[in-house]
């Protein structure tokens, strides 16, 4: 189980020397992550990428929900109405297939939605990362966090630790 810590970095130059400082204590670059304004020279600096920007993730579970839900609910409604080849309700074959389609199209549709829309986990930030403040992610095990904390804040004054994330999507 991983928790994600935020650090607010004052510029480009303090986010690639803490990047520097977190390899040396052996995060691997996949948990590290930078959000800086869309101008901003993330040279050296890896990305946050879309799934941790933005609302994507979220929107594709709503969707699917509701997808299966309307899909079956409908796929109920044309197994009763409009029965296939005979009068016995069609329920094994018409509402399943339907609550499948329904979560299918309901995940597209809204991670197509969720795609444009900024993370309201990130909406905190949005003010300072367009002052030109750097934002810092870091994924780490529940049991090095305060180890990371320690060392960010032992290393980097400038720095300002923003808090942790407990429950931290498993996917991204």
């Amino acid at each position: 189980m991983r928790k994600r810590i935020y650090w607010l970095l004052p510029d480009l130059d303090s986010a690639r020397n803490t990047m520097k400082d977190l390899l040396l204590a052996r995060i691997e670059v996949r948990h590290i992550h930078f959000v800086a304004r869309e101008d901003a020279d993330m040279r050296g600096l890896h990305a946050a990428n879309v799934l941790q920007t933005s609302d994507v993730v979220r929107s594709a579970e709503i969707g699917l929900i509701v997808g299966a839900g309307l899909g079956g609910l409908l796929g109920a409604l044309v197994a009763v109405l409009y029965p296939i080849g005979s009068d016995a309700l069609q329920w094994g074959i018409v509402a399943p297939g339907l609550a499948v389609f329904g979560a299918l199209f309901g995940t597209w549709a809204s991670s197509m939605i969720g795609i444009s829309i900024p993370s309201k986990r990130l909406q905190r930030f949005a003010a300072q990362i367009e002052r030109g403040r750097v934002l810092l992610m870091v994924d780490v095990p529940m049991w090095r966090v305060e180890a990371v904390e320690k060392r960010l804040q032992d290393l980097h004054p400038e720095a300002h630790l923003e808090g942790t994330e407990p429950d931290i999507p498993a996917f991204p």
